[in-house]
């Protein structure tokens, strides 16, 4: 995970002519150095148009901060009296002149409190270089501190959970099906940015999730709005590897009498919205070349319409499809793509109305009819977030469909 920090002060620091110097003396606190490591990653300026030699440019500086990192490791260690274990080697903070400040970490909260830390840094330098020049204590005695068994316990190193370090993306999370999406993605360890049109609603859901999860508004209709949306969770955690494109809504009608403007908004929502969400999370995924995966909320209508909701089982089918077509033309990318079908689910699309009305005029009560499956099981917006956790950690499966719906054997593909 990332947190990116620019603000002026840190502009001015990492802009500095002897930033080489003063920014490689050391930390500010003995106690900085088991969070930032004893040193920050400097890297080149960036320059217009050249984003590839910059990428080379930086990849270098990493292998060199690693190396520099073995060879610190190994001088100090053979000073001192009780022998080490080396730790990790990568940096945790890096300076980028003209752009400003990154804290690393393997979650979100790390990386803020390695980019909190460097901000004190900054401040501290800033003030002994005004008036002097910034001195640390000796680089041996950042080792035995950095090494000291009492303050590598401050860390509280624990089992990581199934998805941690992952960024997750759930359209449509302020209720239902998302919302549950999310909190189950949180549970599992990833990083949530929670995507709805109503931003109240993904922030009482972000706020329910705890942590630094991000509540965004989202219309995920609006192309600009969605590139706005995965750009700034990008600033925000550093990229995105998971995305649950949710969002939808039921249009009903009888497809022989059905208007146009029914059935397009269907399709901008049901169809074309999901290939706003998926293509902007494949333009983050291919620049970061760490694969990726797409996960959509299909239906049963997808490969079972039901009467009168042609509107909706349309475009539904369309995205099924659209799933498939990722799998098949971004596998080399390492990215997958999965689909989830559901089947009443009380939802925003499902409503306690709908399900009233649905139920009475099929003479059934409310819970024959929303247990009316095979298992006999009312399905929850619980389980197909289940569901979607299962095909995010399942990193050698694409192009499937997992089906949550009690059982429909109309609806079952195979």
């Amino acid at each position: 995970m990332l947190d990116f920090r620019d603000h002026p002060a840190i502009l001015n620091y990492v802009s500095g002519a002897e930033l080489s110097r003063y920014s490689q003396v050391g930390v500010v606190t003995p106690d900085h150095t088991i969070r930032t490591k004893n040193w920050p990653l400097l890297v080149p300026a960036p320059e217009a148009g050249r984003l590839e030699d910059w990428k080379t440019a930086v990849h270098a500086a990493v292998e060199k901060f690693v190396a520099d990192y073995h060879a610190y490791f190994a001088r100090n260690n053979a000073k001192s009296a009780d022998k080490k274990v080396e730790l990790d080697p990568l940096p945790r903070v890096v300076l980028v002149p003209g752009v400003g400040l990154f804290g690393l970490g393997a979650s979100a909260k790390d990386a803020a409190i390695a980019a909190d830390i460097a901000e004190n840094t900054v401040d501290v330098i800033t003030d002994a270089e005004a008036i002097g020049r910034y001195e640390c204590i000796s680089e041996f005695d950042m080792f035995e501190v950095e090494y000291w068994s009492l303050e590598q316990a401050k860390l509280g190193k624990a089992a990581e959970k199934p998805l941690a370090r992952q960024v997750a993306v759930i359209t449509g999370g302020g209720s239902g099906i998302g919302a549950a999406t999310a909190e189950a993605f949180a549970k599992e360890g990833a990083e949530v940015a929670v995507l709805d049109r109503d931003l109240e609603a993904a922030k009482r859901i972000v706020k329910r999730i705890g942590g630094r999860a991000l509540a965004l508004s989202c219309d995920v209709t609006d192309a600009a709005s969605v590139r706005a949306a995965f750009d700034a969770v990008a600033t925000a955690f550093g990229g995105v590897d998971i995305v649950v494109s949710n969002a939808g809504a039921a249009f009903q009608g009888r497809i022989g009498d059905v208007d146009d403007d029914t059935l397009r908004k269907s399709f901008e929502l049901n169809f074309f919205a999901h290939q706003a969400v998926a293509q902007n999370a494949v333009r983050i995924m291919r620049a970061q070349a760490t694969g990726g995966c797409l996960l959509f909320n299909t239906s049963k209508q997808a490969v079972n319409p039901g009467k009168d909701f042609g509107p909706y089982g349309l475009p539904k089918a369309s995205t099924l499809f659209l799933m498939k077509q990722y799998a098949l033309d971004h596998g080399r990318d390492g990215i997958r793509s999965n689909a989830v079908n559901a089947d009443r689910i009380r939802s925003g699309l499902l409503t306690e109305e709908m399900v009233a009305a649905r139920s009475k005029a099929r003479g059934v009560s409310e819970k024959d009819y929303m247990s009316g499956n095979l298992l006999g099981r009312e399905v929850t917006a619980g389980d197909v977030a289940d569901a979607f956790v299962y095909l995010a950690k399942a990193t050698k499966t694409t192009a499937a469909i997992v089906t949550v719906d009690g059982g429909n054997i109309e609806a079952s593909l195979r």
